[in-house]
């Protein structure tokens, strides 16, 4: 059926109105007052507070928790506020190249509001084996605002976490653990904490402190190398999980990329939506290619760069390498802080396209998780 318009008898009075709004908006600004407005305002005041961006951090302790993992305790400038499983880029320079990394925090929530943050790293690559031999308490680093998703979400999560680590994943669950115990967090925690060998436990005394002080937290070790008392034996999978866990939960995984394509199939029978199974992800690190040299024309603001690059590692890491001052956040592609704009070349990424539709037709990638296959000439924003 043809759509007929009726012509309506105030219609006339949309057209005037129209036509005095320039006339109205003028009269208005002439009546304004001429103080010029405030400069902040308490809800800009409030962002600063909650969201400093980066700032200083003087490395204040240092503690070995096993023969090849530390925990790095940091004064940092202002307060801030994150969440129980979240992460910050801790970043400084290393013989002359501007070097950050993700790392999820092991303290509580509570205490970065005293402007306390505590990062548990192994050492494994090239800036946690920095911060293994050369870091020194009085040492400053750049810390950056807490970001990521691996957190308990009350409106979609079911009330009971499931947290399965393996080594130093255990980090951000010793952090939900001290949320739990202070109050933070309201949700049971039951944690299934996978390791070779005891003596590669990590927060061993003090996640049995949280439990023995808590309903809401249980511990189960597992280890695959030794049967100990006190130990489960063997690898985290279903009847292992069924042994422990009843009812609805919400599944939150943090390990190794082996563990996670392992872990799929061990929690398929217990049928769980998409959204009640969370890992959290990994660095991407060197790529099995043979070796091959490119170069990369880099645009930064004003200025270019010509970038050796090497075709086994990240974009990132031949900028890094090169003294760049670049973004860099979770270095896996999926915050997309390091967005850049593709002008020539060829490059591969590493694991699954994460970047946006757009992103992918109008030439946009990451260069944290992109590695170079030609000479390549790309533009990225100021860090």
């Amino acid at each position: 059926m043809a759509f007929t318009f009726k012509k309506q008898i105030f219609g006339f009075m949309d057209l005037l109105r129209f036509k005095k709004l320039v006339p109205n908006r003028r009269k208005m600004l002439a009546e304004g007052s001429a103080q010029p407005l405030p400069k902040s305002y308490a809800v800009n005041e409030t962002a600063r507070i909650l969201h400093p961006g980066y700032q200083k951090a003087t490395l204040a302790h240092i503690e070995q928790n096993t023969a090849d993992t530390k925990t790095y305790t940091f004064e940092a400038e202002r307060p801030f506020y994150f969440r129980a499983g979240q992460y910050v880029t801790l970043g400084c320079e290393v013989d002359g190249s501007v070097v950050s990394r993700p790392y999820a925090i092991s303290s509580a929530p509570k205490a970065a509001l005293e402007r306390r943050v505590s990062l548990t790293v192994k050492k494994c690559g090239f800036f946690s084996g920095y911060l293994f031999d050369r870091a020194k308490a009085g040492d400053v680093f750049t810390l950056g605002d807490p970001s990521g998703e691996f957190c308990y979400e009350p409106v979609k999560d079911a009330k009971h976490i499931v947290a399965i680590a393996g080594g130093s994943g255990i980090t951000p669950f010793y952090s939900m653990a001290q949320a739990i115990a202070d109050g933070t967090i309201d949700c049971k925690l039951t944690i299934f904490y996978g390791a070779d060998r005891e003596e590669e436990v990590i927060f061993h005394q003090e996640l049995d402190a949280l439990a023995a002080g808590s309903d809401k937290i249980e511990v189960v070790y597992v280890l695959s190398e030794e049967q100990e008392a006190g130990y489960e034996h063997g690898f985290i999978g279903e009847q292992l999980l069924r042994k422990y866990v009843s009812g609805d939960f919400t599944a939150m995984l943090c390990g190794s990329d082996p563990m996670y394509a392992y872990l799929d199939k061990q929690l398929a029978p217990f049928a769980l939506p998409p959204r009640r199974i969370k890992k959290e992800a990994n660095c991407v690190g060197t790529r099995d290619v043979p070796p091959a040299s490119y170069t990369l024309t880099v645009h930064v603001g004003f200025d270019t760069f010509a970038v050796p690059a090497d075709a086994r590692e990240t974009i990132l890491v031949a900028m890094e390498r090169a003294g760049l001052r670049v973004p860099a956040k979770c270095r896996a592609g999926g915050c997309g802080f390091c967005h850049s704009k593709l002008v020539s070349g060829k490059f591969s990424l590493a694991g699954a396209d994460k970047r946006r539709l757009a992103d992918a037709k109008f030439g946009y990638l990451h260069p944290c998780c992109s590695y170079p296959d030609s000479d390549m000439e790309l533009i990225v924003p100021k860090a």
